[in-house]
């Protein structure tokens, strides 16, 4: 008896349309998640971008910029015209680019009628003044401020406004109407209760061809660096060059 053979049957493999349906879904699923964090990192990245450069422009509308000339005025700190110096210096100050306004509350106030200059009690000013020469630096020197034409009657340099900052190397004695009379001017004895001073007794005076620089330093924004040299004769009042 013969027996037969068995008839091989067909062996199909393959996925069903479900699978391939989840399949495809789970790629667009991470292509979507994938897309998404890029374009996140992306707008992330414009957006700190953007604040450093708002950041940047409003450290530029905050700075100070210098209107006009630097005026220095001469002083007698002694009996003979060998001790004249340069005992104040003044410049004219506006916002640049029409920037945010600027704290200029003055540590120091002036009437000329006593010592100038006098200090103020309690002041809380931001603006920093310092002064440097080939001899001496000065971290916190006197200033004080006069605001000219049109103002707000307060401290804040506003959009428009000018403000006067004188100042004070050398201190104005009591009674002198004169500082180029004998003795009319003098040396600080020491630092404040501000903690500043102008040229202390063992500092040098600024005298003929000496050059220095001040340094305006506001709360916020750039400093103001103004560079002069004494002319090579001192008069009474000088526009340094």
């Amino acid at each position: 008896m013969k027996m037969s053979k068995p008839v091989a049957q067909n062996c199909q493999r393959g996925i069903t349309g479900l699978e391939t349906a989840i399949i495809l879904i789970a790629f667009v699923v991470v292509a979507s998640v994938f897309s998404f964090t890029v374009l996140s990192t992306g707008m992330f990245a414009s957006e700190r971008s953007k604040e450093t450069v708002y950041a940047g422009l409003e450290e530029t509308k905050s700075s100070l910029e210098p209107r006009g000339s630097v005026i220095a005025f001469k002083g007698r700190a002694g009996t003979t015209s060998a001790d004249d110096a340069i005992f104040k210096i003044s410049f004219v100050v506006g916002n640049a680019v029409s920037g945010e306004p600027m704290d200029l509350t003055p540590p120091y106030s002036y009437d000329d009628s006593s010592t100038d200059p006098d200090i103020v009690a309690l002041a809380e000013y931001k603006t920093v003044i310092s002064y440097q020469d080939k001899n001496q630096y000065l971290s916190d020197v006197p200033w004080t401020i006069k605001f000219l034409g049109l103002s707000a009657s307060d401290n804040l340099l506003e959009q428009g406004e000018k403000a006067e900052i004188t100042v004070w190397l050398l201190q104005r004695l009591n009674g002198v109407s004169d500082p180029t009379a004998s003795n009319g001017v003098q040396k600080y004895a020491s630092v404040d209760s501000n903690g500043s001073s102008g040229i202390l007794t063992a500092g040098t005076l600024i005298n003929v061809n000496d050059q220095f620089t001040l340094e305006v330093k506001p709360e916020s924004g750039s400093t103001l660096a103004i560079q002069r040299t004494a002319p090579s004769k001192l008069d009474t009042i000088m526009d340094l060059k």
